[in-house]
C-alpha cells in the first residue's frame, strides 16, 4: 500500500523526542515517586470563574456549530486586546483556532511549499520541525548562543538567509530557553525580514510570563505589520492548556487566504470555549500574575543551584516556563544525562536533542512544580552532575 510523502517527512518526529517523559509517566503509573520536569503544564488550575462560564455556556445551549473565523464575541475581544499594538485591527485580521499549535500549523501551511526555507532560532520548540516539514519546506536553523542569553543575533539571522528563505519563525518569550527579544533587537530582526522579503510568524504564547524586561511584538512596529502573523492562546496565560483555545492575528489579505484552510481543517471552534476565552481576555483574572511570580521565583532558585554546581551551567531565563542547562562538563550529552538522571535520581527532564540540532549538550528543565519539589529535583541533578564530573577527572580516568 502507498502512503503520502508527508508520512515520510514526519516519521522521525513523533514520540521519540518524548521517550524520557513517557518512561517517567510509566514509572509514575506503577507507583514510583518521580519528579517530572518535562512539560510546560502550569501547576495551577484555571480560574473557577472561567470554568463556570464555560460550563454555563454549555448548559445554555452554546454547543452548536460556530463559523470559520470565530465567535463574534471572541473576535471582538481579540480586536480589543490587540488594538494597542495593531491600530485599526478588525475582524478581517483575526482567525480563531483550537490552540496555538493548530494556528501555527495552518499559518505555515499557507506560507510555504516544497523546497521553501523557514528560519528558526536553534534550539527551538519540539513541534516546529514537524510543522515546517508538513508542507515540504525545511528548517533553516539560526544559532541561539548561550553567551547571548539565547537571544537571536540579527547578524546570525542575516547569515542564515538563502534564496529559499520564505518565513522567519520567532518565539518570544522563548521555549525552550526563556530568552526574550528586546525592542532594539526586534527592530533589527525586522529590518532583515524587510531586506529579504520574509514573512514573520511570531509565537507569543508566553507573552504574559516575563520576569525581566518587557514584551515586544513585531506587530508593534508599523513597518512590519504587513508581513507579520502572530499566534497565541490562553493555554499558558490562564493555565487552560486542555481547553485548546488560540488564534492568529495578521494582515487582512493573508487572513483571507488563511480562512479557507482553517475552514477545511476545522470549520469553527466550540462556542462554549470561545465564551470562556472572551471572558479570559476581557476579565480581571490574576492567573497570569500568580504564574509569572511563581515561575520567576523558581527560575532564580533553579539558576542558583546550577550556578553553584561547577559541572553545570545555565542562563537565567527571562520568561516562560523553562530553563536550559548545559551538562557537557559531565562528559555526557543531554540525552544520556537525562536517562541517568531518571534512573539514578528519579527526576525526568527533556533532552536538548528534542529541540533542534544545536542543543545536544543541553537539557530542558520545566519550572512547573512547587518550589520545594523543584529545589529537591535540582539538588539531585547537581549531585549526579558532580559525581559524573569527578569520574571524568584524571585520577578517575
Amino acid at each position: 500500500m502507498r502512503f503520502a510523502p508527508i508520512t515520510d517527512r514526519l516519521k522521525d518526529l513523533g514520540g521519540d523526542k518524548w521517550a524520557i517523559h513517557n518512561a517517567a509517566r510509566d514509572r509514575t503509573a506503577r507507583g514510583e515517586a518521580i519528579i517530572a520536569l518535562t512539560v510546560g503544564e502550569p501547576d495551577i488550575t484555571p480560574d473557577p470563574g472561567l470554568v463556570d462560564i464555560c460550563a454555563d455556556a454549555m448548559r445554555g445551549g452554546r454547543t452548536r456549530y460556530s463559523n470559520g473565523r470565530g465567535e463574534t464575541g471572541l473576535v471582538t475581544a481579540l480586536c480589543q486586546t490587540y488594538a494597542p499594538r495593531m491600530p485599526g485591527i478588525g475582524p478581517s485580521n483575526v482567525l480563531c483556532f483550537p490552540g496555538t499549535q493548530t494556528a501555527l500549523f495552518a499559518v505555515i501551511l499557507a506560507l510555504t511549499d516544497k523546497g521553501d526555507g523557514v528560519l528558526i532560532g536553534d534550539p527551538y520548540y519540539a513541534t516546529y520541525d514537524g510543522v515546517v516539514r508538513t508542507t515540504g519546506a525545511h528548517v533553516q536553523p539560526v544559532p541561539l548562543r548561550m553567551e547571548r542569553d539565547f537571544v537571536l543575533d540579527p547578524d546570525d539571522l542575516r547569515a542564515a538567509v538563502t534564496p529559499e528563505s520564505r518565513v522567519l519563525l520567532l518565539n518570544t518569550p522563548h521555549n525552550p530557553t526563556g530568552a526574550v527579544i528586546d525592542r532594539a533587537t526586534m527592530r533589527t530582526i525586522g529590518q532583515v525580514a524587510i531586506e529579504h522579503d520574509l514573512w514573520i510568524v511570531c509565537d507569543e504564547v508566553y507573552e504574559s510570563l516575563i520576569f525581566a524586561g518587557e514584551f515586544v511584538s513585531p506587530l508593534e512596529m508599523a513597518e512590519l505589520r504587513e508581513r507579520t502573523i502572530v499566534v497565541s492562546s490562553i493555554s499558558k496565560s490562564h493555565a487552560a492548556t486542555g481547553f485548546r483555545s488560540g488564534w492568529a492575528i495578521g494582515p487582512a489579505p493573508f487572513m483571507e487566504r488563511l480562512l479557507p484552510i482553517s475552514e477545511t481543517m476545522l470549520f469553527g471552534n466550540q462556542p462554549f470555549i470561545a465564551d470562556m476565552t472572551e471572558a479570559a481576555l476581557l476579565g480581571d483574572y490574576d492567573t497570569s500574575e500568580r504564574l509569572r511570580t511563581a515561575l520567576g521565583r523558581r527560575a532564580r532558585l533553579a539558576h542558583g543551584i546550577v550556578a553553584a554546581t561547577p559541572a553545570l551551567s545555565a542562563c537565567l531565563p527571562q520568561g516562560g516556563m523553562f530553563m536550559m542547562v548545559d551538562v557537557s562538563a559531565t562528559g555526557l550529552d543531554g540525552e544520556a544525562f537525562g536517562w541517568r538522571l531518571l534512573k539514578e535520581e528519579n527526576v525526568a527532564i527533556m533532552p536538548g536533542s528534542a529541540f533542534g540540532s544545536r542543543a545536544g549538550h543541553l537539557i530542558r528543565v520545566a519550572l512547573t512544580v512547587p518550589d520545594d519539589v523543584l529545589g529537591d529535583a535540582l539538588g539531585r541533578m547537581a549531585a549526579l552532575a558532580s559525581r559524573l564530573a569527578r569520574q571524568n577527572t584524571p585520577e578517575h580516568a
